[in-house]
């Protein structure tokens, strides 16, 4: 690894490249180190099941990365990277050929939903207007929203559990829609904040869309990294970093890593309290996913599940939630709640002639070893019979392997973290800065960080913004566009750190990562205190878009 970074990132998932890029247009010199031969963690796009058929590892439709603050100032299409929206968001199929359908109108929508119309209409109506929700969702938390009427609305049935939040809805349709889009949170429907889960997705699925990449999911974190090495920065994959003694000098290390893993890589450093509450966050619930090679589109019997671009399967409210209360037990439902995305309904470039790709995923016990491919596959073939006849390959990931291929995934959990309310507010632990750790120089940038799981690289973002205000005293966010062309790096912020009042230039010429903290332990402290006093009067961390970006 090259030794000359000013800010080296471990983990290239959407979190670390955020801060990455963070940092590089903020003019430091980023290293980015990930252990996988291919950057994306969660984001990437492989051959999964035959040569020249591409399938999404994890994250394949992107409703946050539309809505996310940080992606619109990235701005991923003047980068090259598009979104394919299909003409149906969701749908979610019932016996007899029926189907709940979302829609980018909530009248559509609404209209679709029979003598529940009026209560969806209630329910989403304003949850679903402008960029207050989502961005409210997708901050650090560390203080309060602005007020809206549109997040008033939000607050009020978000903090409930899904069993509550969804009482005003009556016909299976209605019901079926708000469950499918709640049991996202991989947890059961009867404990909070499920309500809110439920609410934000079908929000967003109205304000946003829930498109896939076309071309698939790597293109947002190719992006991502040819932004960092175009602002000089540099990324090195198939190195696996177990200390924090293995990394070459730098003035800050952002880790986009579990908890778990910060433990390993810190290993006796950190204060005794923060790596107990370190031991005491909660993972979730299992993964298990299967990739299918398919002769043909999936023969759903409903006609607008043709068209959607994700479906939830496994029946009505009642059939859901008692799927995902048996997970949460420990059990494997034999009846599971699926997800699936059909790549090819919204970008028709992701089929070929011969094969078109299917992603589909069920929660599972955490760290199962079971291969429930079966119970998958017979659950779409319930709602679309004559599937089994189409399937050329398919490829499984349990739950215990998702943790094999990605350290983030603990138990095969794919969020990080559980979704409880606890851990919505206070994860990894109950800090005022959930970014920075008790370690001088030291950011934790992963999904177990507010804002939590999915694509919309916030993690990362704050992270770094933490660290550029504690160690280089930048309190300006850098420009993050892509006015500044590849190749063409902004070194404004460089000038400051080598002429400014840290004494940065010849710094760390020599010696190694733990020197530079032993030296700066003092400083740390008192500029920790300065930190904390600046967040009092606002946090830097919460950038504010203007409305309308979406």
């Amino acid at each position: 690894m090259p030794g000359d970074a000013d800010a080296i990132v471990v983990g290239s998932g959407p979190n670390g490249l955020a801060a990455a890029v963070t940092l590089a247009a903020a003019g430091l010199a980023v290293l980015v180190v990930e252990g996988s031969e291919t950057i994306g963690g969660g984001c990437r796009t492989e051959q999964l099941t035959m040569p020249g058929l591409w399938h999404d590892v994890c994250a394949a439709a992107h409703p946050l990365a539309v809505a996310s603050p940080f992606f619109r100032r990235f701005d991923l299409a003047a980068r090259g990277v598009r979104f394919a929206h299909p003409a149906v968001v969701a749908a979610h199929p019932l016996d007899g050929g029926r189907a709940a359908v979302l829609t980018r109108s909530v009248r559509q929508t609404a209209a679709g939903l029979g003598r529940d119309g009026a209560a969806y209409r209630r329910l989403l109506g304003q949850v679903a207007s402008g960029d207050a929700v989502p961005d409210a969702v997708l901050s650090s938390f560390r203080r309060p929203p602005r007020l809206s009427w549109p997040l008033a609305a939000f607050t009020a049935r978000g903090l409930l559990p899904a069993t509550a939040a969804a009482r005003s809805l009556r016909t299976d349709e209605g019901r079926a829609l708000f469950a499918g889009a709640a049991a996202h949170a991989m947890l059961p429907l009867s404990v909070p904040p499920t309500g809110g889960v439920g609410l934000l997705l079908l929000a967003l699925g109205h304000s946003a869309g829930w498109p896939v990449v076309a071309g698939g999911s790597a293109g947002i974190t190719h992006a991502m990294a040819q932004a960092v090495r175009g602002s000089g920065g540099s990324v090195e994959t198939g190195h696996w970093v177990r200390s924090l003694a293995e990394l070459p000098p730098a003035r800050i290390v952002l880790l986009d890593v579990a908890p778990r893993a910060f433990l390993e890589i810190a290993g006796d450093r950190l204060p005794a309290g923060y790596a107990a509450a370190l031991r005491r966050f909660r993972y979730g619930a299992g993964a298990c996913k299967v990739d299918f090679a398919l002769s043909g589109p999936v023969p759903w019997s409903n006609p607008d599940a043709r068209r959607a671009g994700t479906l939830h399967l496994g029946g009505g409210f009642e059939e859901i939630a008692a799927a995902e209360a048996q997970v949460a037990a420990g059990q494997h439902p034999q009846s599971p709640y699926v997800l699936v995305v059909q790549p090819a309904v919204a970008d028709p470039g992701r089929a070929s002639a011969w094969a078109h790709p299917l992603w589909a995923y069920t929660h599972v016990p955490a760290g199962s070893p079971v291969d429930v491919a079966d119970q998958i596959q017979a659950q779409i073939e319930r709602f679309a019979p004559g599937f089994a006849d189409l399937v050329l390959a398919r490829a499984t990931r349990t739950a215990a392997q998702e943790q094999e291929h990605n350290p983030n995934y603990v138990g095969g959990d794919i969020g990080t973290g559980a979704q409880t309310l606890r851990q919505v507010v206070a994860r990894p632990a109950a800090r005022r800065n959930p970014y920075r750790t008790p370690l001088p120089g030291i950011y934790l940038c992963s999904a177990a960080t507010p804002p939590g799981p999915g694509v919309h690289g916030r993690c990362g973002e704050l992270a770094a913004l933490t660290a550029l205000r504690d160690v280089f005293g930048i309190r300006e966010p850098p420009g993050i566009g892509p006015e500044r062309l590849p190749g063409q790096p902004a070194r404004s912020g460089h000038d400051r750190l080598i002429h400014g009042p840290h004494g940065y230039c010849g710094r760390l010429a020599s010696g190694g990562l733990a020197a530079d903290q032993a030296d700066r332990g003092g400083e740390h402290a008192e500029r920790d205190r300065d930190a904390e006093r600046g967040a009092r009067a606002g946090d830097l961390a919460d950038i504010r878009p203007a409305s309308g970006d979406l």
